[in-house]
């Protein structure tokens, strides 16, 4: 907010300045409901199905996802790690690191089988249920099935970045 109030303290005429200064303080107050987007770049992202191995980049599972450790060696259930900007090795059980991806880096998207359900063994239609954040859900879609879905059920937000990707080209989308 202060980029717009540093904007609205330019404003020569005192009445105008006032008037916009009332609105803009009357919109900070409102409330919103829905998902509010931010714009940002994610920082890192946990990969809990990638085995941590010799080379990973890794965090601790209970700790600070951005807490880098290299993963120098792995010793039975242990890894000797060194910290991101430590010069100090260190031994950290297996079972509490998970391999991270920081943004940019490659990441390939796959679907993991839980469970089926079939209603009608004789029809060839099939559905998938895909429980994910839906960004991640649709470049899983945009890697696995271009031009292959005839139908997506999602928030109407991402409504035109399903169309602009090509994944669909018409569908009805549930809010």
């Amino acid at each position: 907010m202060s980029a717009i109030n540093d904007l609205i303290a330019q404003i020569e005429n005192p009445e105008l300045r006032e008037r916009i200064k009332r609105e803009v303080d009357k919109l900070s107050k409102q409330k919103k409901f829905g998902l509010v987007f931010e714009e940002h770049l994610p920082e890192c992202t946990p990969l809990y199905d990638v085995p941590v191995r010799k080379g990973s980049k890794a965090a601790l599972k209970n700790g600070k996802i951005n807490d880098f450790y290299t993963v120098l060696s792995i010793e039975g259930d242990n890894a000797i790690c060194m910290k991101q900007g430590e010069e100090t090795a260190m031994k950290l059980p297996l079972a509490d690191l998970v391999t991270v991806a920081e943004f940019g880096e490659p990441i390939y998207p796959y679907l993991k089988p839980m469970d089926t359900v079939c209603n009608a063994p004789d029809s060839e239609l099939w559905h998938t249920l895909i429980e994910a954040d839906n960004y991640h859900a649709l470049q899983l879609l945009e890697y696995l099935y271009a031009g292959k879905v005839d139908c997506i059920y999602i928030d109407i937000i991402l409504q035109s970045l399903i169309q602009s990707r090509g994944i669909i080209e018409k569908c009805a989308f549930a809010v």
